[in-house]
């Protein structure tokens, strides 16, 4: 069957209208537990459907609401307004707390990202060890990432979807700068140089952007 024969066959088919087509992402979004990107969405909709217009429309719908559709890097997922978090306090337990070496860690790949084990080390002035990597790769909240064209080609680290989920984040570009980490007494005054990024005293730096060459250090 030629590609202009089955076109045929499937424009028989009308689109559901766009009101059906935004319960249908609703109902899937209520019922996963891990965000969708609107490409599963759509493979599970019927031909002709527009999830990510179907998003946008349910996003206006939720404004205001308990909860709301939040972007979660390039997926989707309902989720409780900042605001109301609070009500949620006694429902959360805290199963495993994270040692300060592991915090230091994961903040250095997530504002270093993608950053290897060696670079790590440089940064935090002491050696990492294996359990504290092994730790933040079984909670998902990292992940290795493309290997350095270096000698020895040194696997690295970035984190990963999970890690923006559990903190309210919709890329890297939303994490904290100085300012706002030193205002939660997060940092002292005057840090170490070269354990947190370096943002400007003023403004911050987009971790986004790549040091021109940089992409000729990393294989695909």
């Amino acid at each position: 069957m030629s590609e202009e024969t089955e076109k045929k066959e499937e424009s028989l088919f009308d689109a559901p209208p766009m009101a059906e087509q935004e319960r249908m992402v609703e109902a899937m979004l209520f019922a996963s537990a891990e965000p969708l990107s609107t490409r599963d969405m759509g493979e599970r909709m019927p031909h002709g459907c527009d999830p990510a217009e179907a998003v946008v429309h349910l996003r206006k719908r939720y404004e205001g609401r308990g909860v709301r559709v939040a972007k979660v890097g390039d997926a989707w997922a309902m989720r409780t307004a900042p605001d109301l978090g609070y009500l949620m306090s006694r429902e959360t337990v805290e199963t495993r707390k994270l040692s300060r070496a592991a915090i230091e860690t994961l903040a250095i790949i997530a504002y270093h990202q993608p950053v290897t084990r060696a670079e790590i080390e440089e940064i935090r002035g002491v050696s990492v060890s294996r359990g504290t990597v092994d730790q933040l790769l079984e909670m998902e909240w990292i992940r290795f990432g493309r290997r350095k064209m270096t000698p020895g080609r040194p696997v690295t680290f970035v984190v990963t979807q999970e890690f923006l989920d559990q903190f309210g984040l919709e890329s890297a570009r939303d994490l904290p700068g100085l300012k706002e980490l030193r205002a939660a007494g997060l940092l002292e005054n005057r840090p170490p140089p070269g354990t947190m990024p370096q943002l400007g005293e003023g403004e911050e730096a987009d971790e986004s952007e790549t040091a021109p060459g940089q992409n000729e250090l990393f294989e695909d």
